[in-house]
C-alpha cells in the first residue's frame, strides 16, 4: 500500500514550495480516498480552501497526477482547476499539485436513484469535449491478451468461459474504440462531486484519453451493473445519453469483452477493494453482449 504522509511529515522543501503559491497554510483535514498519492490533504489560506496532492519519486502515479494537474483545461468547468503545479527536489522527487477545493458527495449509482439524472447530464457534457493531445485509447489499448493472461492467473474464474473467443473480441476493441472525444475512463460513484444547487463536478482525472464519445457511458455501464442494474436495464440508462447511440453493436461488445479481461486479470493479480466485484460485473456484461 502506497505511504501517506501529513503535512508535519513533509519536507522542508515540499513545505517551501506550496507556500510560494499559498500565503497562510492551515491544515483542514486529511483527504483519505484516493489510492495512488503519497499526500491528500485540504489546506486552508488567504486565497482560499485548496486540495493539496502530492506524489513521492517517479513513477507511474507521478505521471498520473501531472495528467490531472492539466485536466482543468482540458474540461473546464467538470474538473477541478488547477492553482499550482510543482517538482520538488526533496530527499527524492515529489511531485505537488494544489486543485480547487470541490465539496460535494460521490454518486449514487443503483436503480431509482435521483443522482441517475445528474450524471446524464454531466455525461452529456463530457461527451462533447475534444480530446486533443490526450493518448488515444486504441493506443492504450493495444496489448489485448488478458483473456490469456486471466487464465493463467485464475484458471477457476475462466472455466465455463471461451477464452479464445474473448481474446479475439479483446484484439478488434482497439480501433473500434477509437475518436475524437475527451475520455475520462474510470467514472465511477467516487468521481463525481454533487452538491445541490451546484454543476456537478468530476475529479480524478489521472488517465484522460481521447476516443469514442461512447466510451465513458460504457464504462458507466459495467459500474450499474456493479450498482445493482441487470444489463439490459443498465444499457436502456445509457441509451438516454445522447452519444450512446453512436457505437455500434460490434464496438460495444468489443470493448464489455476487453474491460472483462483486464479488470480481471488486475482483480487476480493486484487487487484493490471492490476489484473482485466489479470483475464479476463485467465479467456479466460482456456474457450478456456476447449472448445478444
Amino acid at each position: 500500500m502506497i505511504t501517506r504522509f501529513q503535512w508535519d511529515e513533509l519536507p522542508d522543501a515540499v513545505h517551501e514550495a506550496v507556500r510560494k503559491h499559498l500565503d497562510t497554510v492551515t491544515v483542514v483535514r486529511p483527504v483519505e480516498q484516493g489510492q495512488n498519492c503519497n499526500l491528500a490533504l485540504v489546506l486552508r489560506s488567504e486565497e482560499g480552501d485548496v486540495f493539496l496532492k502530492g506524489v513521492r519519486e517517479v513513477s507511474s502515479r507521478m505521471r498520473w497526477l501531472r495528467n490531472e494537474a492539466e485536466a482543468g483545461d482540458l474540461a473546464p468547468g467538470l474538473a477541478p482547476a488547477t492553482r499550482f503545479s510543482e517538482d520538488v527536489d526533496a530527499d527524492v522527487p515529489w511531485l505537488v499539485v494544489g486543485f480547487e477545493y470541490v465539496e460535494g458527495r460521490p454518486a449514487d449509482l443503483s436503480p431509482g436513484s435521483a443522482d441517475l439524472a445528474v450524471v446524464r447530464e454531466m455525461l452529456a457534457k463530457l461527451n462533447s469535449l475534444p480530446g486533443g493531445d490526450t493518448q488515444p485509447l486504441s493506443k492504450r489499448w493495444a496489448s489485448a491478451d488478458w483473456w490469456t493472461k486471466f487464465a493463467a492467473e485464475a484458471p477457476e474464474r475462466v472455466v465455463d468461459l471461451d477464452v479464445v473467443e474473448l481474446t479475439e473480441w479483446c484484439l478488434a476493441a482497439p480501433q473500434l474504440v477509437e475518436g475524437e472525444a475527451l475520455l475520462h475512463t474510470d467514472l465511477h460513484e467516487h468521481q463525481f462531486m454533487i452538491k445541490d444547487g451546484s454543476p456537478v463536478r468530476v475529479i480524478d482525472w489521472g488517465r484522460p484519453a481521447s476516443g469514442a464519445a461512447w466510451i465513458d457511458t460504457a464504462f458507466l455501464v459495467v459500474r450499474l451493473v456493479a450498482a445493482g442494474f441487470g444489463p439490459r436495464e443498465a444499457e436502456e440508462w445509457a441509451a438516454s445519453v445522447p452519444r450512446w447511440s453512436t457505437g455500434s453493436d460490434k464496438a460495444v461488445t468489443a470493448f464489455a469483452c476487453y474491460v472483462a479481461g483486464l479488470w480481471g486479470y488486475r482483480a487476480a493479480t493486484a487487487p484493490f477493494p471492490g476489484a473482485t466485484r466489479l470483475s464479476n460485473a463485467a465479467t456479466r456484461y460482456a456474457r450478456y453482449r456476447l449472448a445478444r
